[in-house]
């Protein structure tokens, strides 16, 4: 497009009392722009009043906004699909941050001009994403127990097509097995019939609603929006084209065969929950007198299950009350490492204390074992700080824990030699990839593996703060036990927002948008394939599996599968892919449109490439909370750290930048990087860059990676000034000379 710019600059929130606006319009008319304005507050409607009538006019068809962070009023400064927006933060990046009316601040400001004209200038509009073939809206649920069957009704009752899988020959799963349920409304202190046989009902009554039991999923095929399902009922194979997926297969008990030390298998007397459930729906529990309930059976144990079960204490409050409806008289132990009753489930605590149940804290179980037809256990208790025996136990319930169905007793998919030897020239074998199981739910046809990646204790790999039902295959949601280990209430609630994701997806994928983080990003990454060399980098580092390969290792986009995180992008060495509005040569013109002092003004420039996600917003916060830093450096935002390109390094240390500093997410077992892998990629790349650096001899010291949570924007200042103090001692980069 003949771009015709406009650039806008905010006067308000201090920006006029800290700057010189006369000389950043300079700036502008310098770019060359077609209109450069002033307004006291752009946000207000005058201001987006005057932006609204210059595009009116024809005289701008692309705005720059020199302002606030593109982080607010966003939808002020949307002018809709056909005018290009970029945002220069003067505000939290300039004059909250750094000395009003001060040399190094106008210079600082002057610069955020110069790189938002060289960034503006090289974007083009976004073409969204439109398939070839038809993308539909319907949604797949695999699994019809009670996270299934609630996130099916969920999608059905906003109005879309949904398939339900089951493999057992009926709907309920395991909550269909129960004598009673875990209250579910207020107030909480009451157990409740077992409601399964009514959701049944309301789902056959559903029209939106198609049902398949005594049935499994054969193959997962092609992408959001165009998934080719094959399953399998009995005798015959049906195909169903879906729009997405929500996997609701729920948790399996943790084998109570590896529960010796607790009695199990020694004494019939030792059960399960679920045996005791069996027991109460068929009345097995008369002469039963006195029963005591053991916590933890095998969770939050190294040597079995190293984390917390979640639904285990609710479900042995639910038994011990159901058991005294049974018998009023009879006797309930209840010992506990911690009662986890989380939420509203505190209240029916309090119930089971109020109806006798006794609770009993424990160290460590010694041992459980019969004597004279009666259960004896013996444990560290902690409130007397002894060893104690109790006895006379006619049953002794274990609460075993929950293992997610997506890797129950299934083997790590083998690697050939092959795919040994692709992983160790790639980037991301340096990342500890999640494994994929051979689970056999969704047998996925996707080159990364045929199941959902898992983390280390076998629950899929999302990032559980900011996005918990996503996984790490596009379109492909997680929810209930599956996923992590919960209750009843949490489970119902779960459903309904993996099926709340799962209708955005199929919405957003209709009309070309990116689902989270980017939910609304009309990009996608574009192949010019002339120059590609089959690497395999984008294939082998793409997060979400979003690039499959041809028989001649060619990479094969699929776009609705996309995040748009730039991961390819930053791994390409031959930089064959872009985006529209996000791209190697943009950011490559917005570091050389940075103006770099003469070594004898010792005016130092430190280039900061932030991720978007994280580093952006603490920056963001530093200024909110006038937080200041070094005004030596410029901040770059990027999608991804795991966007950034090599050669942009090359760039800063040719420009004569006295170093780089990147700021990605947190990464490691705790991550918090929102495209699961961005940041560690990028450290990786900066190893092989300080090779090239120290070839060169250039100190490899000048390029540093760091980690930035969203919370350490208190700590940013110290960040910026350690790094700034390490640059001034290496001195000027030897490259300055040459510019």
């Amino acid at each position: 497009m003949d771009k015709k710019i406009g650039l806008y600059i905010c006067t308000g929130c201090g920006l006029e009392e800290a700057l010189d606006i006369n000389a950043l319009t300079a700036v502008g008319n310098e770019e060359k722009v077609a209109v450069c304005k002033t307004c006291q507050q752009l946000c207000s409607k005058e201001g987006k009043e005057l932006i609204k009538q210059d595009i009116e006019n024809g005289e701008v068809n692309a705005v720059a906004i020199a302002g606030c962070s593109f982080r607010v009023n966003y939808d002020v400064f949307d002018f809709g699909p056909e005018i290009l927006v970029e945002r220069i933060n003067l505000r939290e990046h300039v004059v909250w941050t750094h000395t009003p009316n001060n040399e190094d601040t106008q210079m600082m400001a002057e610069d955020y001009i110069r790189m938002g004209m060289a960034k503006l200038k090289r974007m083009e509009l976004p073409e969204p994403y439109v398939p070839e073939e038809e993308v539909v809206k319907t949604i797949m649920v695999v699994g019809g127990g009670l996270t299934g069957m609630t996130a099916a009704l969920e999608s059905a009752k906003a109005g879309y097509k949904t398939v339900l899988v089951e493999k057992e020959n009926k709907l309920g799963g395991w909550a269909a097995n129960l004598y009673k349920m875990a209250p579910v409304t207020e107030p909480f202190t009451e157990i409740a019939d077992n409601y399964i046989p009514d959701i049944i009902k309301e789902i056959e009554a559903n029209s939106n609603i198609t049902v398949y039991t005594s049935s499994k999923v054969i193959t997962t095929e092609g992408a959001p929006g165009m998934f080719y399902v094959t399953i399998n009922q009995g005798s015959k194979e049906i195909s169903e084209k879906v729009g997405s997926i929500v996997q609701a297969t729920g948790a399996k008990p943790y084998e109570p065969e590896n529960l010796g030390h607790l009695g199990y298998g020694k004494s019939d007397k030792v059960i399960t929950q679920a045996m005791f459930e069996e027991m109460a729906k068929n009345g097995k529990l008369s002469g039963v007198e006195k029963i005591a309930f053991i916590q933890c059976a095998g969770s939050r144990d190294e040597n079995h299950l190293p984390y917390c079960s979640a639904a285990c204490c609710v479900e042995s409050l639910k038994q011990s009350l159901a058991f005294k409806g049974i018998n009023p008289k009879g006797i309930v132990y209840i010992f506990y490492r911690d009662i986890r009753s989380a939420g509203q489930y505190e209240h029916f605590y309090e119930k089971a204390q109020e109806s006798g149940v006794n609770f009993i804290k424990y160290a460590e179980i010694d041992d459980v074992a019969e004597n004279s037809g009666k259960m004896v256990i013996t444990l560290d208790d902690v409130i007397l700080g002894e060893k104690v025996e109790a006895s006379d136990f006619d049953l002794v319930v274990l609460a075993n824990g929950m293992v997610s169905t997506a890797s129950f007793g299934e083997e790590m998919v083998e690697e050939s030699e092959e795919d040994e030897k692709q992983d160790s020239e790639s980037q991301e074998s340096i990342a500890n990839k999640p494994p994929v199981i051979q689970a056999d739910i969704l047998n996925l046809q996707y080159r990364q593996g045929p199941e959902i990646p898992i983390l280390k204790h076998g629950f899929p790999d999302s990032n559980y703060i900011c996005f918990p039902y996503e996984t790490r295959r596009t379109g492909i949601y997680t929810a209930g036990s599956v996923r992590a280990p919960m209750d009843l209430l949490e489970t119902r609630e779960d459903a309904t927002g993996a099926a709340l994701k799962a209708v955005q997806c199929v919405e957003n994928v209709s009309v070309g948008m990116a689902l989270h983080p980017r939910s609304g990003d009309l990009s996608f990454p574009e192949f010019n394939m002339n120059r590609c060399t089959q690497c395999k980098r984008c294939t082998e580092e793409c997060p979400f599996g979003a690039i499959n390969e041809d028989e001649k290792a060619n990479p094969l986009p699929n776009p609705t599968r996309c995040r748009r995180c730039g991961v390819c992008m930053g791994a390409c060495p031959e930089r064959i892919i872009s985006f529209k509005n996000y791209n190697v040569p943009m950011v490559g013109n917005m570091i050389k449109n940075i103006e770099i002092p003469e070594e004898d003004e010792e005016k130092p420039r430190i280039l900061i490439f932030a991720c978007e996600n994280d580093a952006i917003p603490a920056l963001d916060m530093a200024g909110i909370n006038k937080y200041s830093y070094n005004a030596w450096v410029r901040i770059i935002p990027v999608r991804c750290l795991g966007s950034l390109n090599l050669i942009w390094i090359n760039d800063a240390m040719s420009k004569g930048f006295d170093g780089v500093l990147l700021m990605g997410c947190k990464h490691g077992e705790d991550y918090q990087c929102h495209f699961m892998k961005g940041s560690e990629l990028a450290e990786y790349r900066l190893s092989k860059v300080s090779e090239t650096l120290d070839r060169l001899g250039l100190e490899s010291e000048r390029v540093k990676a760091t980690q930035v949570t969203i919370m350490d924007y208190d700590k940013i200042p110290q960040m910026i000034e350690d790094f700034t103090e390490e640059i001034d001692e290496l001195g000027p980069n030897p490259m300055k000379d040459f510019q």
